[in-house]
């Protein structure tokens, strides 16, 4: 009977994926780009459950380790891209798919948590991972203070397998004011104020405020309470804006309050890149577009985010913050994002550092992801090349150490068309 029970459990175990059998993995050969260090030449990177216990050049292989031979290929860290509803909006059209946004109370829910509405089973997760994205940032829309957001691993599991920092930033939308209920920006920041100002009062006169013996606030109690590490300078304070005025108004919120702060769009924010260097604030923008969509934007252009390098600005390089499919559909394009960038002025390792590294260090995950260090998660792509070009390919990609082969939609469709007979015809309706 025990030979039996062992002789199954040998059986399954050989049916397990190699990278789940062996636990030690040796990436050898390739060009190893680990960011937070000197780029190595025919470099190894060992993998032990599923942490990198080793880079180098000159690297003791264990016994037994799974090899992978990368040479002539590229090495990297996973990426990251810092703004992406992936996991949180499925067919835009169909409202209850999407699971980004609180309604709040007039514009304000602080206190949401945008995490727990994650769905780790999206079929848009795979094409993802595919192609070399192993970390995104999480946020929540729409509203004055639209929530707090997370950073989220793409490892195959629950909510708390894929969170590896909930409150990762507190979220908040400045580009419309109408968008909001105010008539006019004036009107905007004035609403910004007020609740930061009731915020530090409430922190002070809590057993006041649950005797009902202050006066009314301007957000309510779970909303003024989420505000506190705000407050505190321990949660940074994203807000979205592109106006380089708006911008200034921002950073002046971020002096008077002595907050944390990050700018996410910037469209303009090169116009202001000596403003945000000096007062240390990082900025997520992206480098394709460059034709303005409203009047906050007149002044894009494609050269943004290497202005903001060179002027000192912690980048990281983003889609599309605010929706559409860069942020769902296409976060994969994140590496033609910084491909774009370096075609416009941007140093290659920071194109490659605003995509792992930089966002890592801005919502506070840098201990776990972003650069290819003994200790971190193993979270390692293969590239057959200069990862930002577009005939580049993710050859192998881990997460937290185990190698994942997804099947995409995108690939089962390409299966079934590319070799079609000559003469084939779809039937009338076939997809």
């Amino acid at each position: 009977m025990r030979n039996s029970i062992m002789r199954v459990a040998l059986a399954a175990t050989a049916l397990l994926p190699a990278s789940l059998a062996a636990q030690t993995i040796a990436i050898t050969g390739g060009k190893v780009y680990t960011v937070s260090g000197q780029t190595i030449d025919n470099g190894t990177v060992v993998i032990r459950d599923g942490k990198i216990s080793a880079v180098g050049a000159n690297v003791a292989i264990p016994d037994g380790a799974q090899r992978v031979d990368a040479t002539g290929k590229w090495v990297t860290p996973g990426l990251v891209d810092a703004a992406t509803l992936l996991g949180f909006s499925e067919i835009g059209a169909v409202g209850s798919t999407n699971d980004a946004a609180a309604a709040g109370k007039d514009h304000v829910a602080a206190a949401f948590t945008v995490w727990e509405g994650l769905n780790p089973t999206s079929v848009l997760l795979s094409p993802t991972r595919e192609d070399g994205v192993t970390s995104v940032v999480v946020h929540p829309t729409d509203g004055l203070f639209a929530g707090q957001s997370a950073v989220v691993e793409l490892v195959d599991g629950s909510v708390g397998d894929m969170v590896i920092r909930q409150s990762a930033a507190m979220v908040a939308y400045l580009n419309s004011a109408r968008e909001i209920g105010a008539e006019s920006r004036g009107e905007m920041l004035q609403r910004v104020r007020e609740i930061l100002d009731d915020a530090r009062v409430y922190a002070r006169r809590r057993a006041d405020f649950e005797r009902a013996e202050t006066r009314p606030f301007a957000a309510g109690r779970l909303d003024l309470e989420a505000l506190q590490p705000v407050l505190a300078g321990r949660l940074p304070l994203l807000v979205s804006v592109d106006k380089a005025s708006d911008i200034q108004a921002a950073l002046r919120i971020a002096k008077d309050y002595n907050i944390r702060m990050a700018i996410a769009g910037g469209a303009e924010a090169w116009l202001v890149a000596s403003d945000l260097a000096a007062a240390k604030v990082p900025v997520l923008t992206g480098a394709m577009n460059n034709i303005p969509e409203s009047f906050a934007t007149l002044g894009t252009r494609q050269e943004n985010a290497a202005l903001l390098r060179n002027a000192g600005v912690t980048v990281a390089l983003i889609g599309n913050a605010g929706g559409g499919d860069e942020a769902t559909f296409n976060v994969r394009n994140i590496r033609y994002e910084a491909g774009n960038a370096v075609a416009y002025g941007m140093k290659w390792d920071d194109a490659l550092r605003s995509i792992t590294l930089a966002p890592a260090e801005i919502f506070g995950v840098a201990d776990r992801i972003g650069s290819l260090q003994a200790g971190k998660d193993a979270n390692v792509v293969v590239w057959s090349g200069d990862p930002f070009e577009f005939a580049t390919r993710a050859e192998h990609v881990f997460v937290r150490g185990k190698e994942y082969h997804d099947v995409s939609r995108q690939d089962l469709l390409m299966e079934r068309y590319k070799n079609l007979p000559p003469n084939y015809q779809a039937p009338v309706g076939a997809p």
